[in-house]
């Protein structure tokens, strides 16, 4: 038996196979299907602003002998790309199975949708069909619907589970604000933190790129082949082209008005969106492999999950596979989006074809990281601070105090107390590379001439209580 003969088809990748189930969202949006329906949108709404103008009403209809669409005529046409479906997607099919080409397939698709109308809608006759792709090259359908997927993608998909993420952090971050944690820099005991501070800086650096998510244009043209409205004035001298191509633009297609360009949109804003995806990416990449290190540390434990196998031979193993997976996940995602950034922005002269195929592969580059996010997600939601390690971890080392204690020792200096000199190298003699206890931590402090508000101070810290503002920090993570 091989495998190409079965049916359904198997998915070649992972995507959509094994991981179907959390990336199947996107299909919605960033799939062959999905883009054809957005370019009949794009070619539905075209027709319906020549014909009817700006105001709707068919007063002042663009192109001159074209009879305004009625209401139910516009639902008519506004209807054929919400009902395609799997007989919709055959017929396309077999169109550009002729054609040879996906865009000229829609046009004809659009067509024959045409011949279907009732006879009641008049206006939907034969000579209609004219008006269908009237002066657009494939570019200018194309650049609108690629943009208004990816929107969709990111704000109805990608935005709301990333900002489940940050939510998630956020919630712990407060929870955990007064949680003390070891500090390890080089990975040597340091200056002890909060567990909740450690999270609000996550909370902080991947909300910064929300924010320029929240704010990316989308930008789109519809302009001709080069650009310049050359067949639009050929056909309608006297029409303003360049106002009806910001109000369909901004207005009908909902995205920011791009006045200059060769035959394709330029893809600068598609470069931004990934670099700050790509970004974002990497902050959680930073974020797996630090949680992954506190689980091997012991600061994390893991929830195991009920009838789950760790290792086909170690029976106890529990692994942080999820935050594993999120960061191949992560990796892979950044690949494309690096690849996608640096080769969209490029084209020789006013057209190549490069960033067609190019841009069939931005449904894998949000897919990787999508699935990530529910990686990443899953692996939040089954780890909790083990207060025992933690509690140890920092009864373990009070060397770290010796932080405290030499600055106040400079303090004391610089307020001419008597024995201060030095003080760096005499607690460096003190503590560098030795176990020691709260006792000699203690005893050093009574050798030195501390005035005694400053001397109970110190010997009243901690390395649980050294956590400075640590706590008040987190209020600052949005």
């Amino acid at each position: 038996m091989k495998l190409t003969d079965i049916t359904p088809a198997i998915a070649l990748t992972s995507l959509d196979g094994r991981y179907h189930r959390q990336t199947a969202p996107l299909v919605e949006y960033l799939s062959e299907p999905a883009l054809n329906r957005e370019r009949m949108r794009v070619e539905v709404e075209w027709m319906i602003l020549l014909a009817n103008g700006f105001d709707g009403n068919g007063n002042q209809p663009i192109v001159e002998g074209v009879a305004p669409f009625t209401e139910a005529e516009q639902a008519f046409l506004r209807a054929i790309p919400e009902d395609f479906g799997a007989e919709g997607i055959a017929a396309h099919a077999a169109h550009e199975a002729v054609t040879h080409h996906d865009v000229k397939a829609v046009e004809y698709y659009i067509d024959d949708q045409i011949d279907k109308a009732p006879a009641e809608l008049t206006h939907l006759d034969d000579r209609l069909k004219t008006l269908v792709h009237f002066a657009c090259t494939s570019e200018d359908i194309n650049n609108l619907s690629i943009a208004r997927c990816v929107k969709n993608a990111m704000e109805q998909v990608w935005l709301p589970a990333y900002r489940r993420i940050i939510d998630h952090l956020a919630g712990k971050a407060d929870e955990y604000r007064d949680m003390p944690l070891l500090s390890l820099t080089h990975g040597q005991p340091a200056t002890p933190t909060t567990l909740g501070k450690e999270l609000a800086v996550y909370v902080y650096r991947l909300t910064r790129q929300l924010r320029h998510l929240e704010a990316q244009e989308y930008l789109g043209k519809i302009n001709g082949a080069t650009g310049t409205f050359g067949a639009h004035l050929a056909a309608c001298p006297d029409v303003d082209w360049i106002a009806v191509s910001r109000e369909f633009v901004t207005e009908r297609m909902g995205l920011t008005w791009n006045p200059l360009t060769t035959q394709i949109e330029s893809h600068d804003w598609q470069a931004e969106l990934y670099s700050t995806v790509a970004h974002a990416n990497r902050i959680m990449h930073n974020l797996c492999v630090d949680v992954w290190m506190y689980i091997s540390r012991g600061v994390f434990a893991q929830v195991p999950v009920k009838g789950a196998t760790g290792s086909s031979t170690m029976p106890h193993k529990v692994n942080p596979i999820r935050f594993e997976n999120a960061e191949a996940n992560l990796e892979l995602s950044c690949s494309l989006l690096d690849t996608l950034s640096a080769t969209l922005v490029e084209s020789r002269w006013q057209r190549d074809l490069t960033d067609s195929t190019t841009q069939r592969n931005i449904g894998s580059a949000l897919g990787y990281s999508l699935l990530a996010l529910d990686n990443l997600m899953g692996g939040l939601e089954s780890i909790h601070p083990n207060r025992i390690v933690i509690e140890r971890e920092l009864d373990s080392n009070w060397e770290v105090l010796g932080e405290p204690i030499q600055t106040a020792m400079r303090a004391c200096e610089l307020r001419g107390l008597p024995g201060m000199d030095k003080p760096y190298e005499k607690v460096k003699q003190l503590m560098r590379g030795h176990e020691i206890s709260r006792e000699q931590v203690e005893a050093f402090i009574d050798e030195q001439s501390f005035d005694p508000a400053t001397a109970a101070r110190l010997k009243a810290l901690t390395p649980a209580t050294y956590t400075g503002v640590a706590a008040r920090l987190v209020d600052f993570d949005r």
